[in-house]
């Protein structure tokens, strides 16, 4: 999955290369940040953006510019192809520019512009203007002020009529360690993030319920915990913790994700039928018990070409002489049971 981060011209450039470095090696290779905050204060901005820029080359990551029309000559920029000499290659365009400029700079940088706001006008202009729409992407907004974040629903309706002029999306989920001022009320795009730490379930909805292809952190910094959560996202999978009869945690060692043709019952491990069993005696029937949502299944002899095969039930099943309970997923990890779909994998942890 496609993961970011944000970074502030105010932060001290020494925790702005900890940060990028702690991404780096997370498997992130995007970030954000915006030129024109006005706190932010009227700092070298021209140096500033440089040793930014420069910084996120060296750990490989792509920085995205938030500029607005007069940002040329804050930067110390004849225009703002001028950047393209600097290594920039994206840049967000905040209000104030015309389609036929952005058509232009299109040829110049990737443009990342306002989902959030975009109108079906504005898209058809660009394209009559020459635009390279295929160097477009879209971005919504994150809100610092409470109460004026979207709904989850109202951007899943955006993206999909982006989606349909071929847009990829993005959005922010706030962070849970150092947020950023004035109003520390961290930066979401959905405004029910703001009040949640669960970073993960966070980003899930995003990509999953709201289609997004990219999703970033708004605010500066991360705990411990986000961190490692922010990892495995990025690596495509999510670590759930597990209790589990212990012959069986051979399954613990490997990474499983659904199949593509996903069932609503079952979570179908695809990888777990590949495996050899360690003895014949966990493939053996087991007292027949009903399955609760979240208890882990285990296909035994009696399913013949099946066994061997890991589930997880989705939902409340009947008791079946061919299945074997051996586990569940704990109470705290159940609700991210829906999201384990789409090529997101699931690592257990053990408990």
């Amino acid at each position: 999955m496609n993961t970011g981060i944000s970074l502030y011209l105010s932060t001290a450039e020494e925790k702005n290369e900890e940060i990028i470095a702690r991404a780096a090696d997370a498997g992130i290779r995007c970030a954000f940040t915006s030129l024109h905050i006005p706190e932010e204060g009227r700092m070298n901005i021209n140096d500033a953006a440089r040793n930014l820029l420069s910084t996120c080359k060296r750990y490989g990551l792509e920085l995205i510019l938030d500029v607005g029309p007069d940002m040329a000559e804050d930067l110390g920029c004849s225009s703002l192809y001028d950047l393209e000499n600097w290594g920039v290659t994206h840049i967000r365009l905040d209000d104030g520019y015309s389609p036929q400029q952005a058509a232009e700079l299109s040829h110049a940088f990737h443009i990342v512009f306002n989902a959030s706001t975009v109108s079906a006008r504005e898209i058809a202009l660009w394209e009559k203007s020459g635009a390279d729409l295929t160097r477009f992407t879209a971005c919504h907004n994150y809100y610092p002020k409470p109460w004026t974040g979207l709904s989850l629903e109202h951007v899943a309706r955006i993206n999909r009529r982006l989606k349909m002029h071929g847009f990829q999306t993005m959005a922010f989920v706030p962070g849970d360690e150092t947020l950023r001022g004035p109003l520390y009320e961290g930066l979401p795009t959905i405004e029910e993030h703001r009040r949640s730490r669960d970073i993960m379930k966070n980003a899930l909805e995003l990509f999953m319920d709201a289609d997004c292809d990219m999703v970033l952190v708004g605010d500066i910094d991360l705990s411990e915990n986000s961190w490692t959560i922010w990892a495995d996202i990025s690596a495509g999978f999510v670590s759930l913790p597990v209790e589990m009869d212990s012959r069986y945690n051979y399954l613990a060692e490997m990474i499983h994700h659904d199949r593509r043709d996903f069932s609503d019952y079952i979570f179908r491990s695809v990888e777990s039928r590949s495996l050899s069993v360690p003895g014949q005696a966990l493939l053996e029937p087991a007292q027949q018990t009903e399955s609760a949502v979240g208890d882990i299944r285990f296909s035994n002899s009696e399913y013949k070409r099946y066994q061997g095969e890991l589930e997880i039930a989705r939902t409340p099943l009947p008791p079946d002489g061919k299945i074997n309970v051996i586990g569940h997923l704990k109470k705290d990890a159940l609700k991210y049971l829906p999201y384990l779909r789409n090529d997101l994998g699931v690592r257990f942890v053990l408990k």
